[in-house]
């Protein structure tokens, strides 16, 4: 089969691999029917993964079709047409008992084209598949569930509901790239006063604004002004970095009122100043994580009935063996326009 693999820093090739078989009795093989990339896979071909082995075969969001299970497997079967969850869970360690799948200790977490080979092939081994994998219903299309297989939960996650997101908040968004806007898609479900979203491309603040943002602010024009005058200089109740650059990060900071909140998304691959002289005082809640994916049952029922729009983020569209393509365009966001590409069994 074909697959998308890494080479190292700055190397990838779709080349010819093994087709995967299975390994254990909680193993399914799917064919991957639909795939998506992600900004995390920008970072590992930067090198700022470097859990991330040569040789491995990328991506970890997919929707695909159930082609084989081993003798433990209950919950799907040959022939299902299923979401591939960017996260695996064992089902039985401390950690998922609690939902916190992310941190699994029996061989789960983010392990797809991490710690072993992922989605961006036509076929892939998912480990745990009774709760590594999610049915689709009639009428989800597979466009739209791939956006539940990472960008939805993990803004959701770990950007809203780390954040506390409340009614009437005021909500900034530093980031307006997929995982940003899905934060501004989900947080409007809390019913906040306002949200702001910053970035550097006007085209990512346009998407903003399509996406719910009420006020934009390009980095160059002082963001922590206008969250200032929009807030009678208190700053925003709840700030969301989803860039993964230290400037981001400290601009997240700088934005924050005493007693707020910041809600890290980004992956980080640089150290970023924790500025603690400033910060001590002033009660400030920083939370991080993982995506667990316990969201995603609850999201793919609002999918499944129209209240939520995730293929909004489709920009453009590719056959399954155009992945070199679709790197390129996806990458160069700022030129192509691109938000979440997808790429199709053709």
């Amino acid at each position: 089969m074909k697959a998308l693999v890494y080479h190292g820093p700055g190397k990838r090739s779709w080349d010819e691999v093994p087709r995967p078989e299975l390994r254990d009795v909680s193993d399914a093989v799917v064919r991957v029917d639909a795939v998506t990339i992600c900004g995390t896979d920008l970072h590992i071909l930067k090198g700022d993964v470097p859990a991330v082995e040569p040789g491995r075969i990328l991506g970890h969001e997919a929707v695909g079709t159930v082609e084989q299970v081993g003798a433990a497997v209950s919950g799907v079967e040959p022939g299902d047409r299923v979401l591939v969850s960017c996260i695996s869970a064992c089902g039985r360690c401390r950690y998922c008992r609690i939902g916190m799948f992310g941190q699994c200790l029996g061989g789960g977490g983010w392990i797809l084209g991490h710690r072993i080979d992922g989605t961006q092939a036509e076929y892939v081994r998912v480990p745990f598949a009774d709760t590594s994998t999610h049915l689709l219903p009639p009428g989800v299309s597979d466009e739209a569930a791939l956006m539940l297989a990472d960008i939805l939960p993990t803004s959701y996650e770990v950007g809203v509901l780390n954040g506390q997101v409340s009614p009437g908040d005021t909500v900034v968004v530093v980031g307006a790239g997929p995982i940003g806007l899905a934060a501004i898609m989900t947080a409007q479900l809390f019913s906040p006063g306002h949200i702001v979203a910053v970035d550097l491309a006007q085209s990512r603040l346009q998407a903003a604004k399509q996406f719910g943002a009420d006020t934009v602010v390009v980095v160059g024009d002082d963001p922590q002004a206008a969250v200032a005058e929009l807030t009678d200089g208190l700053g925003a109740d709840v700030v969301v970095e989803a860039v993964g650059v230290p400037e981001s990060f400290e601009l997240c900071t700088r934005l924050v009122r005493p007693g707020g909140r910041v809600a890290n998304i980004g992956v980080h691959g640089k150290p970023a100043t924790l500025h603690l002289e400033d910060l001590w005082i002033r009660n400030i809640t920083i939370t991080t994580g993982l995506v667990d994916t316990r969201s995603t049952p609850t999201l793919l029922r609002m999918l499944s009935t129209g209240q939520l729009d995730a293929g909004r983020f489709l920009t453009h569209r590719f056959g399954l063996h155009e992945m070199e393509a679709a790197y390129d365009v996806f990458s160069k966001p700022q030129e192509t326009g691109a938000l979440k590409v997808v790429l199709s069994r053709g």
